[in-house]
């Protein structure tokens, strides 16, 4: 519509000229010293039209061929560009489709004349250590920083990501370090460190990020408290000296008030609390468990506690029995403690109840010890026999 309009318009003036130039032509007169030149006006205008035109015509070409060569040069470089960015994309569909060796050359070959270098070098690296190629991968690791130095956080945290997919642990656990320090809110690299520890049961490093997990909800709720419960199951299980009674005891106190309702946790804490002679802060912790949930296996371990108030913790026992009167578990505790307060018929009712109702040898073997104390070698004998056979 417009280049109509424009045609419409040069004809109108076309003809409006003609018209006037046939009512009345004019003339243009140029005089110089005795030379005079004299010709109509319709004729000067149209000359002077076409040298307008000739003129600019004239300068476009000159300027065209003066600046030729920096169009050729940047013409040249549009092509190579849109055809590195071609190679790229297909290099990056290799990669994706599990084209290690296509892709990787792909990647490198465009990479001189593509508009995202770093991201070339990167996928290049995944492809080379796809390959089990370490060296050619930190060669490109090394390319992209070169290319795009303030992307150095980025280049880093892929190197740890190939690192520890290529189990190179401890390449990747310093390179992390350094990162987390760097950036201490970052997720992904939160998630990564949580992931290396765990698998290089650096437990105490766990324990210490373990804050800025829950801070950041770097994970779900429920994962998190995975993490959490197998990073201090494992801390309580490695204190192997009496000594260390102390450091056990504040360990405890830096666990969360949830996970510290944890049966298993309770349960691992309080074996290495009587291991190391803590029986009164067994009992207490066990007793505090028990009044709030029934654990068959706490109440089983709260028999093997021997506190410093054994009539009471006896006492405690039998409380328990008002809802779980025939559990074989809780008649064992019970028959055990009555043998620590010295109550021994009480104890061997209490531990034939136990086998009446469910045959465990643990409970064979303490009516064995019982039945030694009470000087009935053979009924003693043949409890031991029965326990061994249930093993």
């Amino acid at each position: 519509m417009k280049y109509l309009f424009s045609f419409f318009a040069i004809i109108f003036i076309a003809v409006s000229a003609g018209l006037l130039a046939h009512q009345d032509s004019g003339y243009v007169l140029f005089g110089r010293g005795y030379n005079t030149l004299e010709m109509s006006l319709s004729l000067f205008l149209v000359l002077l039209i076409f040298s307008y035109i000739f003129g600019y015509i004239l300068v476009r070409f000159i300027f065209r061929t003066w600046t030729m060569p920096e169009h050729l040069k940047q013409w040249r470089s549009l092509r190579q560009s849109k055809k590195a960015r071609k190679t790229s994309l297909q290099g990056l569909i290799n990669l994706s489709q599990g084209q290690w060796k296509k892709a990787e050359r792909l990647l490198t070959r465009s990479v001189k004349s593509s508009d995202m270098p770093l991201l070339n070098y990167l996928s290049a690296a995944k492809a080379a250590q796809k390959q089990n190629a370490p060296e050619r991968r930190d060669h490109y690791l090394a390319l992209a920083h070169k290319s795009m130095p303030n992307a150095d956080f980025s280049v880093k945290l892929t190197q740890a990501e190939l690192q520890f997919a290529l189990g190179q642990n401890e390449q990747a656990l310093a390179t992390l370090v350094h990162l987390h320090r760097l950036s201490p809110k970052h997720p992904h690299i939160m998630v990564l460190l949580s992931q290396l520890y765990l698998q290089l049961k650096s437990w105490e490093d766990l324990r210490l990020l373990l804050p800025h997990l829950h801070k950041h909800h770097v994970f779900p709720e429920k994962k998190l408290l995975e993490i959490e419960k197998e990073t201090f199951t494992e801390l309580v299980k490695q204190f192997n000296d009496k000594t260390e009674s102390e450091k056990l005891l504040q360990l405890w106190q830096h666990i969360s008030r949830h996970l510290k309702k944890d049966e298993d946790l309770i349960e691992v804490y309080c074996n290495k609390l009587i291991e190391f002679e803590q029986n009164d802060e067994a009992e207490l912790i066990l007793r505090n468990a028990l009044r709030k949930e029934w654990h068959p296996n706490l109440i089983k371990q709260y028999g093997l506690v021997k506190s410093s108030h054994l009539e009471k913790q006896l006492t405690f026992a039998e409380t328990l029995s008002k809802d779980h009167d025939n559990n074989p578990l809780l008649l064992l505790t019970l028959g055990r403690l009555c043998m620590y307060n010295d109550l021994w018929g009480k104890a061997r009712a209490y531990l034939e109840a136990s086998v009446g109702n469910k045959e465990l040898p643990e409970t064979y073997k303490e009516l064995g010890l019982l039945m030694e104390y009470l000087n009935e070698p053979k009924l003693a004998a043949e409890y031991f026999k029965k326990g061994l056979f249930l093993n």
